[in-house]
């Protein structure tokens, strides 16, 4: 049903195994544990752009957290609504959060492959997949320090009786891989935590997930590694490791990015402001008998003698109410001489 998944990753599972067994021999566990260490890598090589997508996706979505908050207590009882909004927004700052859960969305597939395609190498068995009987029978018989890699914990006595492994050689190999990918998952999940924002942290639903991603999900890889193979647990471990140091190069690096751009800014905003004791520079007044700039008016000159010529309203205001014989400043509504004697 699924042989969609099962033939690439096993496809992919043999060419490293090509590549270790004419290193160390095609039966020799270290060749087969590599090839599954290096599995993982080549996976998340290939998904080491969606990544970066998904990095950036987060830090845009906790930039505007505020306004998604604002939208839910406008409508908080219409789902919808909100739904409608929210992608609005979304569209508008350019985030798709599909986009940032398709690194882990390709990763449980692969997951559930390689576990069917470890699962299957039994003995006695013709081909798996991409694996013919003389893989198959490498596999079976290849030992990492006693134990067989598709063994695990809790198998039957029988079935480790096949194998020609001891429950105590199984235990001693995959209680250390148990504990260190179980703390690997934790501080993967703690690096992730230590990048959000406040508001973020804030959030009962995103306070609900990082308990399960901190403390939760290493619980649960600690007691499934009693039912998990040993090349699963190699598998958990190396993915985890892979995380931890590409979620440092890639936060370091979206940092130094946004350093960049914020100092970028700061200079811009330096070289327009003015230098300190600098005065303001004033526009030119026009020289005189310049015509003024379209749409501004033009001031008044002064006249000779530094007094500004009368408007034509005054000038003939003035000529009017001129009358002769009249000094210069008196009302005309008195006369002199003009007093009556008692």
């Amino acid at each position: 049903m699924l042989n969609f998944i099962y033939y690439p990753v096993s496809f992919i599972l043999w060419c490293w195994h090509w590549v270790f067994g004419h290193v160390f021999g095609e039966s020799s566990g270290f060749a087969w544990a590599l090839s599954v260490i290096f599995l993982v890598f080549t996976l998340r090589a290939i998904l080491f752009k969606p990544f970066v997508g998904q990095v950036r996706s987060m830090r845009r979505m906790q930039e505007f957290a505020p306004e998604m908050q604002k939208i839910k207590k406008k409508y908080p009882n219409d789902r919808q609504r909100q739904a409608a909004e929210m992608q609005k927004l979304q569209s508008e700052h350019g985030v798709n959060p599909l986009g940032g859960c398709l690194p882990m969305l390709v990763q449980i597939p692969v997951f559930i492959g390689l576990f069917h395609v470890l699962r299957s190498f039994k003995p006695g068995w013709g081909e798996v997949y991409y694996f013919d009987a003389k893989g198959v029978e490498s596999f079976v018989n290849a030992k990492l320090f006693g134990a067989n890699l598709s063994t695990f914990i809790s198998m039957p006595a029988e079935q480790l009786a096949q194998f020609g492994t001891e429950r105590t050689n199984v235990i001693l190999v995959a209680v250390p891989l148990m504990i260190v990918a179980s703390i690997a998952t934790h501080f993967t999940a703690r690096h992730s935590v230590a990048r959000q924002n406040q508001t973020a942290l804030d959030n009962p639903q995103t306070a609900i997930m990082n308990k399960l991603t901190l403390y939760i999900f290493p619980l649960g890889v600690l007691v499934g590694g009693f039912f998990f193979p040993i090349a699963i647990l190699m598998y958990w471990l190396s993915n985890n490791a892979w995380t931890l140091g590409q979620q440092h190069i890639v936060y370091k690096r979206i940092d130094a990015e946004e350093e960049t751009k914020k100092a970028a800014v700061v200079e811009t905003r330096q070289a327009l402001a003015p230098k300190p004791g600098a005065k303001p520079t004033n526009p030119k007044k026009p020289a005189p008998g310049a015509k003024p700039a379209n749409g501004a008016k033009r001031m008044p000159t002064a006249g000779p003698g530094g007094s500004s010529p009368a408007s034509p309203a005054e000038t003939n205001g003035s000529s009017n109410t001129e009358i002769p014989g009249l000094i210069s400043g008196r009302s005309t509504s008195k006369k002199p001489g003009n007093k009556k004697r008692r």
